[in-house]
């Protein structure tokens, strides 16, 4: 018997829709890059992107627990010596609430040159309007 490997040619990619409103950072997160990996198809080959689109939409809505949105920080750096600039989670989704979301699913994603892939076919949207309605996205079943 052999393994199935998939080749990129033989790729079907779907369109999900997901709305964030009410749910759950992390744990939307985890579902999201499954999709993007492709870990929910059967024909899934770890090193062929064989995941598809997720269009997500009312990123500003997401809910965290506990007391992350005033400790939990997100930094980045300029390159400049002392360039550290550094936002707590609320000043972040008052500010890019997209990429709160983006950030947390691209650090479930493998570090590598397919993961940079995977992570392109990730729509994220902070109000409820998103231009993608020609591809007739189908809603995403989340696992409670």
């Amino acid at each position: 018997m052999k393994t199935y490997s998939a080749k990129p040619g033989e790729i079907t990619r779907e369109w999900y829709l997901v709305d964030a409103e009410g749910k759950t950072l992390g744990r939307l997160a985890t579902q999201i890059a499954d999709t993007l990996r492709g870990k929910r198809k059967p024909q899934f080959t770890p090193h062929v992107d064989t995941g598809d689109f997720v269009i997500v939409v009312n990123a500003e809505k997401i809910q965290v627990t506990g007391n992350k949105l005033d400790q939990k920080r997100y930094y980045r750096h300029s390159g400049y010596p002392g360039g550290l600039r550094s936002r707590t989670l609320r000043e972040q989704l008052d500010r890019r609430p997209t990429e709160v979301l983006r950030v947390a699913v691209k650090g479930m994603l493998p570090k590598n040159r397919l993961a940079r892939q995977q992570i392109t076919k990730l729509k994220i949207y902070a109000g409820p309007e998103h231009p993608h309605e020609a591809q007739n996205p189908r809603e995403l079943e989340l696992d409670s």
